[in-house]
């Protein structure tokens, strides 16, 4: 509880990562807020369905709080009118601000527990943060929002954030990775996935490099590297040491 959890990935897909979170917390009885930016709902439900997770009826029943980000830009952009007294959580896109405070509106109301809830933790699930930026968030805004995010999910709440981010080392967006550099200093895990410097393989999908930030709790101590390879699969995603994978052995 109380951790902040970064998703990065660079010359790949790391999306099979943001499902495996968002079926485990489900799984778990967690009240999960998931902001939805890059894929619509039935997207996600489909893939969820594959790994025994029924989005529809844990939206039905209030544990899953399910931002779908493509649907709110459209509404905006081509003028769909607002519920009275419930503006878009993406509302900068209309102002001339580029704040996110009705995001992060939008965040703190769905995860502060009611009297009714018997969930076990609050946790917020971001796909992907790089669409804010893409969509005209400034770097310091979008920062801002993970900040308040941060201190009221894990400080506040005890629960746990998980954001979901695109890298690329030989890119040209500044802004972009200016995030991604930020974010790693703040965050408690992080899970790294890079697609392979060789190029395509049907064995070997990608490697994943997971970094426990033991120097953000304690200065004198080293921060835990592991490095897996991967291989996705239909329905789960298999780990294995580097040189072990079946095009290998």
């Amino acid at each position: 509880q109380g951790k902040f959890t970064l998703l990065r990935d660079t010359r790949t897909d790391g999306s099979f990562l943001v499902h495996h979170f968002l079926s485990f917390y489900l799984r778990a009885g967690c009240k999960v807020c998931f902001v939805a930016l890059l894929q619509s709902f039935s997207h996600y439900s489909i893939v969820a369905q594959k790994l025994g997770v029924n989005l529809a009826a844990a939206k039905e029943q209030g544990q899953l709080v399910f931002l779908e980000g493509l649907k709110s830009c459209l509404d905006i952009l081509f003028g769909e009118e607002e519920q009275p007294g419930q503006p878009s959580p993406l509302q900068f896109l209309s102002g001339s601000s580029g704040e996110l405070r009705a995001l992060f509106d939008f965040v703190r109301v769905s995860l502060t527990p009611c009297a009714q809830d018997s969930w076990k933790g609050p946790v917020l699930l971001v796909d992907d943060l790089s669409v804010l930026l893409s969509l005209g968030a400034a770097p310091v805004a979008v920062l801002d929002f993970i900040h308040y995010c941060r201190v009221c999910v894990c400080c506040q709440l005890q629960g746990n954030v998980v954001v979901l981010v695109h890298s690329s080392e030989d890119s040209e967006d500044e802004e972009n990775e200016l995030v991604v550099n930020s974010l790693c200093h703040h965050s408690d895990l992080i899970l790294w996935a890079e697609g392979l410097a060789t190029g395509f393989c049907k064995d070997v999908h990608g490697q994943i490099k997971i970094i426990k930030r033991l120097s953000l709790r304690q200065a004198a101590e080293q921060d835990q590297v592991q490095i897996y390879q991967y291989k996705i699969q239909d329905r789960n995603v298999t780990f294995f040491a580097r040189g072990l994978s079946a095009a290998v052995l």
